[in-house]
């Protein structure tokens, strides 16, 4: 581009060469002359000197001062035109013939536009003859046919803007338009000219009515853009017929109508039907072909005769040459057409009259007419549903003037259309509407005869009808889906329905049915009766470890009965199941302890609600009436009586008074006396007894008195406890008892402790009673203590009570003196210091203290005041001092009271008032109030997401509602009643909370009586720019990039606001329902102006743009785009997953950093970009940042007045581009509208390793991967990521897949869409016992429908091996396909579209119910689901073995592909292999002898240059400096890593354990923590082998290779002199060259590798020489020729753990000690391959042994001749060039920039996503709440939950949450005494 930058004008050189011969000497051009091309270009022209020369040099000067731009163009140009000029401005120009080294004088002259045109006008007036004047536009040679007819004509151009034109061809195509329209005389009243465009779908560029001149026209034609897309040229033909065609486009009655198409290429729909529509309409054809279009088709369209309506050029240069002679005969036809069209009509075509419709039933009705004028041969009656549908047609004689319309729907309005049909026309419509009837359904339906399982059904019948359909479903969440039906006749209008759930709200519903269509539903709702629970329960025989329960019987019918039975402090449950009894007896209770039971009526359908009761065990009875007697001088008995059955043993202990040794004895329990032997004479005892029973509860102690008789004493004596009747005794007043204290209170117990001053105590007796003086309680209130304890816990006591305790001691005498002392239990502390805090509109936290005394937990009720509501409560346990309640209403004050609970009861209530947040709007006001609509405006929330609007009328009751974004302050209501009040109430709404409403009244105007006036009312909103048609359905995350560096300027950012305001406003809704908009400035640094989620309404993000300011920096675009990916697209900023990401860059200059990468990679991520270059812009660089194909996504203007050339075409393509329910995506470098579904599933290489129960294994070939779903992974996503907006009408899914073997035998969803409820929606199922294919859908009606495939074609996918599925679904037909070959079709019932609530699950099992599903095991290699039914038809299955053709197939990933011809023999036998898996089957190779193991040999010596390679690409050979192999290194590292799994962290060994699948590597993650063993799987395949040694000093240079075959003619690229190309050739190749060879050393270093931008570089490493076979040195032998290189490995990322595969079959030998070794394997030289995505650094492998060096060998002999490796410069256009130039010629380009597009090999990436979403069995709840993804994070091996303790518990429902305590059990120990030998008697 030459640009003038003083005055900041631009302009464009571009030549048009004239060829022509000259000799002689350099002398100066001649004869120059000017003429105007358009407003901005002039065509120079010029007679060429004699003589010999070498070319010209074009020399332009503003003559105002500035640069002098320089052009050198060919010796054989004479013309050349100048773009970009300005009108007024004036230019000098010079051009010079120059040779070698001489240049001649310059013809010079100066011009301006403006001039030249005025003298064309000055010369036109002069001339007569206006055939003799020149066109308005330049043709090749001559002037322009001017058609002078005064016949009219109707002319509608259909122009292909396919992709395959180019935006430079699309230029030519608008000169060509241009000299066409010129030809005829155009105006309203004159020839009318109408345009539309058409590519995937076609447009009306402007209509026959849209320009009333000529110069209108040629305007908009010059303006014309380009559109860009596929050449759907059938769908374009019928487009114009039903659009341009038409009164209402401007097409008149009577006027001859020529439709001209031009197209460059063939139609990829069918053309034939609708241009026969086209022709039998009247209209005649002309067809223009370019370039490569079909002759055939043009002929098709076209109208005969063929000579004269066809005409087909071979390129877009040569289209100036059929411009006469189509004008020409355009105009004679047009003349023909307006006297045969005058001529022929002898009676006018005229249209029906007067429909009606009559006999209106349900499902038909009658349709009558008034005949149309002139013979009519037939009618013809269209008929459709409004709301959608295939249109129908009834077709009667002329003569008949009525029809019937029969099987229509019911309740439907039709559309409908009659046509008079003539000989050779057709009318227009006659059209109407009409609604057919409902059809009439049942009436009063009554449910009786309720009882818990059954009630009966009863309604009035319908005549007419075939039958009765009931459905009937209980009501209860999570049972609704078990519906049933009952279909009966129709004399049946009672039934009975059985097998219902007891207590269970059912609805039935009845359906009146006439054939297949069923009525409106007639509906009911009855609640079955509960399950009857036992009654009357009562406690008897209550012990201290036993009850016996009593109940009355439930029902005849019960079972039986279950009884729970809980410890009332909740730390221990119990369980018993019953017959049919009516009493039971509980054992093994605890004594002293409440028991709450219950117990359930068990019956066929469940149980019953429960009847409770509580019951408390007694105390653990101590043993009575110890007594001792028969004493001897050495012995006496010990007598006592059980109190109960269940003592296990006792413990007996006695002990001389007078000191001396304690014993003991254990005693069965079913005893009850003992004799104590071995005493010592005339000495008393204490003897102690203890009962222990079989819970392990310990008696208190009781003990009595015993002596034995001195041995000369025989006087019989009996000694009794001091509970039972002694001997009358003298007592002695003694006081054994000091410091008596009670402590340890609490509110139910106290503590008493004394000093014992005399040990001749025998007992205490503890009496304790209330400080009232309660004395009856004091016999009962007692406790017997041995004389030897001190203290004792006196419960269970009265809270906050007084007690008198007194302790007596008791001797063997009598009594002592007692001594009292008062005790007080502590009160039922109510909790203190109420707080309240995280208020929010929906919740709140109270937190409290705990109080002084331990409680059981606390008791929280609550409710509200300001609103009537029920008192809610929950219970929390004794260590929780906070909760937070949720579900509040919003702005509502609560009452809060805390209990705190305790064994005895609660305290008092700590109370205190709470208040949420108010979630509401405020100053709601109305305004502009008229008599049929009032609007209505409020304070914006400043947390609200949405608004609920509703207007009421106060008269009828009626409502309207609308929902509103969170950032709307207004609303306006129409179509209201005059002079009637209204109320209008406002819900604020965040996230799923609705707040109250506020509310206003406002009553509209009346009927006027007098002139209104006019009331005063705000300003009204500014006007918002209204959404265009093809953005209504755009719904994406769209972000502007905007420079704001210092070359814009104020006065242009101010132009690209107004762009950005005016491109914005063509979208429709905005927010989060719809497109969401993000605005970045950048230029040093970027701004972030808002994020996606700032705006929420059209008006509030207009304003917003309107307000950004200029920044001004330098521009760093690379940067900007970096900035967005981390800033905007985002959770936090509102990116939205499953919607497309849309970014558009607007710079006027080259960015200061890379921008190459980082647009790379977000576009491999899923973002499409746009880029729009203004004056300075790097178009190379638009190039890279722009998503593919260029010609839609890469836009320049010249500066920035030009917006609006691009404004509607870019607001298009980023509609089309943001639709998400067929985006725009990139699948191996094609385009189509559907979606990746592996990507979105998770299963690439990049995220796989995310996904649980999912691992990577080689596919239909080992570079393809294919992923196993191992058993019951269910791998799902959200729909709502997915499909977002449903799936399409018509599509097609495709499946690449393989049944294993240990698939289940028995049906699975292979993907299926399910609701929120799990039920399936849609989906494909394989049934692997029954070979059956079954697709399955919801119709438009709401059915479900079903079809199923069978026969051999689909048994054979079950068959184990890999198949390829489409399943092709339309309107009105499925069709299946299986690898590339259609095996059946049915016809189905158009779909209706899903919910996008739910999930999308892969292999789930059809048996799966609710959440706890399975899924089957299977290969998963490729699923797309493709929005069109045409795609399998151009499948061509290339990636399955038995069906890939080479020739037509595109090369394997990573293949070679040298031709046979350069094959060399064998060569020698390599090391052997690794061992490897089993691969796909792949081409037979050449056998290659076995040879003996030998050691390695040396590296040989380089062979000498290869023979002459094939000419390159650019048709210049690129010399490159090839170096031989280096010296011998070091063992080099390890090559790519093969097929192989995780590898376990070293460790001890492990278990052998079942042998499971192995995974492909996944991506290297970071190091994780030393696990286990990993289980050894199968080995991988050899990988590539790595390059040994460094490598070699540079080579000789090769010799040129011969020339190649001559290319094919390309594209026509930017004016340049051939010089230049062929420089500009030799520098992209060089640097693909150098990017390839970066890459290659990445790939052999493991590193990344930067781009190298040195010229010349060292040729490739030379491959390492073969082994050679063992043997003594030998002579020199012949060389062999190398062989090609095999198919490198795909480098893999290791993969996570994958699911324990199941047992298969013996596998191939594994690594390790699990398999013998493999057969030794040819090493392959390393092949060419991409680097892959390098992963985080994982954990380092240990390095490998050094390998044995072998005896040197001698000298190789020189190597074989090298082979040619074409893919260097493979895959770009650099060949062609131009073909030989003719005197026709003349391209118009624009020059290339200073910069050229530099290829980058830099192909690495290390984006990482999202985890993605997966089950191993369904949540209850939804887990797809989340309103954001977390942060992206490296995937970890392994990891360690760690479950930290709350402080706090968040309350969801009312409920207890209580944590067990620990209570330790108090025993009683028995005094310890040591024996005489002083050791314990325990140790």
């Amino acid at each position: 581009m030459l640009c003038r930058y003083e005055i900041q004008s631009c302009f464009l050189l571009a030549f048009v060469a004239f060829f022509s011969d000259a000799q002689g000497q350099v002398s100066p051009p001649t004869r120059l002359r000017y003429n105007v091309v358009s407003p901005d270009s002039v065509q120079i022209s010029w007679k060429a000197p004699k003589g010999q020369f070498t070319g010209y040099k074009l020399l332009v000067t503003p003559s105002s001062g500035g640069k002098t731009n320089q052009l050198i163009l060919q010796n054989t140009a004479t013309k050349a035109i100048i773009q970009g000029l300005i009108p007024d401005q004036n230019y000098a120009l010079q051009i010079i013939a120059f040779s070698e080294d001489k240049e001649s004088k310059p013809a010079q002259g100066q011009f301006r536009i403006k001039d030249i045109e005025r003298r064309k006008e000055t010369s036109k007036s002069k001339v007569k003859d206006p055939e003799k004047t020149n066109a308005s536009k330049p043709a090749p040679e001559g002037s322009l046919f001017t058609c002078k007819t005064p016949a009219i004509a109707d002319i509608v151009i259909l122009v292909d803007g396919s992709w395959s034109i180019g935006r430079f061809n699309f230029r030519l195509v608008r000169l060509f338009l241009e000299n066409l329209v010129s030809a005829f005389n155009v105006g309203s009243e004159k020839t009318r000219v109408g345009l539309a465009q058409y590519s995937g779908d076609p447009r009306i560029e402007w209509h026959l009515n849209a320009y009333g001149t000529k110069d209108a026209v040629l305007d908009a034609v010059r303006n014309l853009p380009y559109k860009g897309g596929n050449t759907l040229t059938g769908l374009a033909l019928t487009y114009i017929l039903e659009n341009s065609f038409k009164p209402e486009a401007g097409a008149r009655p009577g006027v001859s109508k020529i439709g001209i198409l031009i197209t460059d290429g063939k139609s990829q729909d069918d053309v034939i039907p609708p241009a026969k529509n086209l022709r039998d309409a009247g209209i005649e054809l002309f067809a223009i072909g370019v370039k490569n279009a079909d002759i055939n088709e043009l002929k098709e369209i076209a109208s005969e005769p063929d000579s004269t309506h066809v005409y087909n050029v071979a390129d877009f240069n040569f289209m100036h040459t059929i411009v006469e002679g189509l004008t020409r005969t355009v105009c004679s036809r047009v003349e023909e057409q307006e006297k045969e069209i005058k001529g022929a009509i002898v009676a006018s075509l005229g249209t029906p009259s007067d429909l009606v419709t009559s006999e209106v039933t349900a499902r038909g009705f009658r349709v009558s007419w008034t005949h149309a004028p002139g013979k009519v041969e037939k009618y013809r009656v269209v008929y459709y549903p409004t709301r959608g549908g295939q249109p129908e047609e009834v077709v009667v004689d002329g003569s008949l003037s009525t029809a019937v319309l029969k099987n229509l729907m019911s309740l439907t309005e039709y559309q409908i259309a009659v046509f008079a049909i003539y000989s050779n026309a057709a009318s227009e419509g006659l059209r109407g509407t009409e609604t057919t009837l409902a059809l009439p359904m049942a009436s009063d339906l009554q449910l009786y005869d309720v009882s818990q399982n059954s009630m009966r059904a009863k309604w009035n019948g319908v005549a007419g009808a075939t039958g009765y359909m009931i459905l009937y479903a209980p009501l209860t969440e999570g049972l609704a889906a078990d519906e049933k039906e009952i279909k009966v006749g129709e004399a049946s209008t009672d039934l009975e329905l059985d097998g219902l759930l007891p207590n269970t709200e059912y609805t039935v519903t009845v359906y009146a049915m006439f054939g297949e269509e069923a009525s409106d539903p007639l509906t009911g709702q009855e609640t079955t009766l509960p399950l009857s629970p036992p009654a009357n329960l009562k406690f008897s025989d209550v012990g201290h470890s036993s009850a016996k329960l009593t109940w009355d019987p439930a029902s005849k019918n019960v079972n039986g009965y279950r009884i729970m039975y809980v410890k009332t402090d909740g730390t221990e449950t119990n369980e018993v199941e019953v017959g049919r009894v009516s009493t039971h007896t509980l054992e093994s209770l605890t004594s002293l302890t409440e028991y709450t039971v219950a117990i359930f009526s068990l019956y066929d359908e469940g149980q019953s609600e429960p009847l409770t009761g509580s019951f408390t065990t007694k105390r653990v009875p101590a043993p009575q009436h110890l007594e001792i007697d028969e004493a001897s001088t050495d012995s006496f008995r010990v007598r006592w009586k059980p109190t109960s059955s269940d003592i296990a043993f006792y413990r007996l202990a006695w002990i001389p008074l007078d000191g001396g040794e304690f014993e003991e004895v254990v005693i069965n329990g079913d005893t009850d006396s003992h004799v104590i032997e071995g005493l010592l004479p005339n000495t008393e005892y204490e003897v102690s007894l203890l009962a222990v029973f079989d819970d392990e509860s310990q008696s208190e102690v009781v003990a009595v008195f015993g002596a034995t008789f001195a041995k000369t004493t025989m006087i019989p004596t009996t000694v009794t406890t001091s509970t039972t009747t002694s001997k009358p005794t003298t007592a002695v007043f003694r006081t054994g008892i000091r410091n008596l204290v009670i402590d340890d209170e609490t509110t139910s117990s106290l503590r008493v402790i004394w000093d014992v001053s005399d040990y001749n105590i025998q007992q205490f007796r503890v009496t304790y009673v209330t400080a009232k003086g309660d004395r009856a309680e004091e016999a009962v209130r007692m406790v017997m203590v041995p004389g030897r304890q001190n203290t004792l816990l006196l419960q269970p006591l009265l809270s906050d009570t007084e007690y008198k305790v007194t302790i007596t001691p008791i001797y063997s005498d009598g009594e002592g003196v007692s001594v009292s002392a008062p005790g007080k239990t502590l009160p039922l502390s109510a909790p203190r210091n109420l707080r309240v805090s995280d208020e929010w509109y929906n919740r709140l936290r109270i937190s409290w203290d705990a109080p002084p005394s331990p409680t059981m937990g606390y008791r929280i009720v609550y409710k509200p005041i300001s609103v009537p509501g029920p008192a809610l409560e929950t219970f929390v346990g004794d260590d929780i001092n906070t909760i937070l309640i949720l579900n509040l209403f919003s702005g509502t004050e609560y009452s809060v009271k805390v209990f705190a609970s305790y064994s005895t009861g609660f305290s008092d209530a700590l109370t205190g008032v709470a208040k949420t947040l108010y979630l509401g709007v405020t100053n709601l006001d109305s305004y502009q109030v008229r008599m049929t609509s009032l609007c209505a405006q409020w304070q914006l929330h400043r947390h609200a997401t949405a608004y609920r609007v509703v207007i009421e009328s106060l008269v009828d009751g009626k409502k309207q509602e609308v929902n509103l974004g969170g950032g709307t302050p207004r609303h306006c209501f129409f179509e209201l009643m005059p002079g009637t009040q209204y109320k209008i109430s406002v819900h604020t709404q965040l996230q799923e909370i609705e707040g109250p409403a506020v509310s206003i009244m406002e009553t509209t105007l009346p009927f006027p009586t007098q002139a209104p006036t006019t009331p005063s009312t705000p300003p009204p909103p500014p006007t918002i720019p209204p959404a265009k048609e093809v953005c209504k359905a755009a719904k994406a995350d769209l972000a502007f990039l905007v420079d704001g560096s210092w070359s814009i300027g104020d006065d242009n950012f101010n132009k690209i606001i107004s762009f950005l305001y005016s491109t914005v406003g063509a979208l429709d809704k905005i927010g989060p329902d719809g497109t969401q908009v993000a605005i970045i400035q950048f230029s040093d640094d970027p701004r972030t102006e808002f994020k996606l989620n700032a705006y929420k309404t059209k008006e509030t993000l207009l304003e917003a743009i309107q307000q950004i300011a200029y920044k001004g920096g330098n521009t760093k675009t690379g940067k900007a785009i970096k900035h967005a990916r981390e800033v905007l697209f985002t959770g936090e900023a509102g990116m939205r997953r499953g919607i497309p990401k849309v970014l558009v860059v607007i710079t006027d200059g080259r960015s200061q950093d890379d921008v190459n990468k980082v647009s790379r990679e977000m576009q491999l991520d899923g973002f499409s970009f746009f880029a729009i270059g203004v004056a300075d812009a790097d178009y190379s660089e638009l190039v890279n940042i722009g998503s593919k194909p260029s010609e839609r996504h890469v836009f320049f203007v010249d500066d920035f007045d030009a917006f609006t050339k691009i404004e509607d075409e870019l607001i298009t393509f980023v509609c089309e581009t943001a639709s998400a329910t067929c985006p725009l995506v990139v699948k191996d470098g094609n385009n189509f509208a559907g979606f990746k579904m592996m990507e979105m599933f998770g299963l690439v290489e990049k995220e796989f390793s995310a996904v649980q129960g999912v691992s990577m294994e080689p596919g239909t070939f080992n570079v393809y991967p294919c992923y196993r779903l191992h058993k019951d992974a269910l791998v799902s996503q959200p729909t709502k990521y997915l499909h977002p907006e449903g799936l399409p009408s018509d599509y097609t899914i495709t499946f690449l897949f393989r049944i294993l073997p240990d698939t289940p035998q028995e049906p699975f969803a292979l993907w299926e869409i399910l609701n929120e409820g799990y039920e399936p929606l849609v989906g494909v199922i394989l049934d692997n016992g029954g070979k059956t294919l079954t697709f399955f859908n919801y119709d438009y009606k709401g059915d479900f429908q079903t079809v199923t495939f069978e026969g051999p074609e689909i048994r054979k996918i079950f068959y184990g091996s890999f198949h390829k599925l489409h399943v092709v679904i339309s309107k009105t037909t499925a069709k299946i396909i299986i690898d590339c070959k259609q095996v059946s079709e049915k016809t189905i019932n158009a779909a209706g579209n899903i919910s996008s609530d739910g999930i999308e699950v892969l292999g789930r099992m059809v048996r799966s119910r609710g959440p706890r599903d399975n899924s089957v095991p299977l290969q998963l290699q490729m699923f797309d689901i493709v929005c069109a039914t045409s795609w399998a038809n151009r499948d061509k299955c290339c990636e399955l073995p038995g069906l890939r053709d080479e020739e037509n197939c595109p090369a394997l990933p990573h293949a070679c592909s040298c031709s046979e011809a350069n094959k060399g023999p064998l060569g020698p036998p390599g090391p052997p292999g690794g061992p490897g898996v089993r691969g796909a089957k792949g081409h037979r190779g050449d056998p290659g002898p076995k040879g003996p193991d030998g050691p390695r040999g040396e590296i040989g010596v380089p062979g000498p240059q290869g023979p002459p390679g094939p000419q390159g690409p650019s048709g210049l050979s690129i010399q490159g400096l090839p170096g031989p192999p280096g010296e011998k290194g070091e063992k080099g590292d390890l090559g790519f890593p093969g097929l192989q799994g995780v590898p376990g962290a070293s460790g001890s060994p492990g278990r052998d354990g079942a042998q499971g699948q192995r995974g492909l590597p996944g991506k290297d993650g970071p190091t994780g923590p030393q696990g286990p063993p990993g289980p050894v799987g199968i080995p991988g395949a050899p990988g590539v082998p790595g390059v040994t040694g460094s490598q070699g000093p540079q080579g000789d240079v090769g010799a040129p290779g011969p020339p190649g075959a001559k290319g094919e003619r390309g594209e026509r690229g930017d004016l340049q002199s051939q010089a230049m190309v062929r420089a500009v050739a030799r520098q992209v190749c060089e640097q693909l060259i150098q990017g390839h060879m970066a890459r290659y050393n990445s790939i052999l270093n493991q590193i990344p590798s930067q781009s190298v931008s040195t010229r010349t570089i060292a040729g490739p490493p030379g491959e390492p020489g073969r082994p050679g076979a063992p043997g003594p040195q030998g002579e020199q032998g012949s060389p062999g020729m190398q062989g090609f290189p095999g198919n490198p490995g795909q480098p893999g990322r290791p993969g996570e753990r994958g699911l324990p595969g199941e047992k298969g079959e013996k596998g191939n030998p594994g690594v390790g000690t699990q398999g013998p070794r493999g057969p030794p394997g040819s090493t392959g030289p390393p092949g060419e391959s991409r680097t892959g995505s390098p992963g985080p650094p994982g954990s380092p492998g240990p390095r490998g042994p050094a390998g044995h060096t072998g005896p040197p060998g001698s000298q190789g002999p020189s190597g074989p001749p090298g082979y040619c490796d074409p893919s260097s410069c493979a895959g770009y256009g650099m060949g062609g060039g131009y073909g030989e130039p003719t005197d026709q010629d003349i391209p118009v380009v624009q020059l290339p920039h200073n910069s050229y597009q530099i290829y980058d090999p830099e192909d690495l990436y290390d984006g990482e996503q999202q985890p993605y979403v997966v089950h191993g069995s369904y949540p209850l709840s939804s887990p797809y709440s989340q309103s954001s993804y977390p942060s992206p994070h490296l995937a970890q091996p392994e990891f360690t939950p760690v479950r930290e303790e709350m402080e706090a518990v968040e309350l969801r429902s009312p409920g207890i949450s209580r944590f067990p305590r620990k209570v330790a059990k108090r025993s009683i120990k028995t005094p310890v005494r040591k024996r005489a030998n002083g050791k314990n008697p325990s140790q």
